[in-house]
C-alpha cells in the first residue's frame, strides 16, 4: 500500500510536486507533496476546486502508473473514493501510526 508499484514506471528520486493526478474516472488535481520513504510513500494531492480546495494524502501503492514526459499520474481510484477518504491532518500525516492506519484501512477497503 505504501510502495510504488515497479510496473507503475515511478523512477526512484522523481520530483511529483505539479503533477496532474488522475483517478478511474477523471481528473482529480494536482500533486503538492510526494515522499518516497521505503514503506511509507505518499502523495498529498491538492483537488483544487473539484472538492472546494481539500488535500488528500494518497498511498504510492495506488499508483498505476507515473507518465514522465506527460507529467501525470494514474490511480487506481475512483474520484468518489478519493472524495470520501479520510480528512488530511498535516500535523499528523508524517508520524502519526494511528492516522496512517486509518488511511490504510479506508484504502484497503476501497480496493475490495
Amino acid at each position: 500500500m505504501w510502495s510504488y508499484n515497479p510496473e507503475s514506471h515511478y523512477t526512484p528520486g522523481t520530483n511529483l510536486v505539479g503533477f496532474k493526478v488522475e483517478a478511474s474516472d477523471g481528473h482529480i488535481g494536482k500533486v503538492d507533496e510526494g515522499t518516497e520513504e521505503v514503506g511509507a510513500s505518499y502523495m498529498v494531492v491538492d483537488t483544487g476546486p473539484w472538492i472546494f480546495g481539500k488535500e488528500v494524502l494518497i498511498p504510492a501503492g495506488t499508483v498505476v502508473r507515473v507518465d514522465m514526459k506527460e507529467k501525470k499520474i494514474q490511480v487506481n481510484l475512483t474520484k468518489d473514493q478519493i472524495k470520501d477518504s479520510p480528512e488530511y491532518d498535516k500535523d499528523k500525516h508524517r508520524g502519526d501510526a494511528a492516522y496512517r492506519n486509518q488511511l490504510s484501512q479506508y484504502y484497503d477497503r476501497s480496493h475490495s
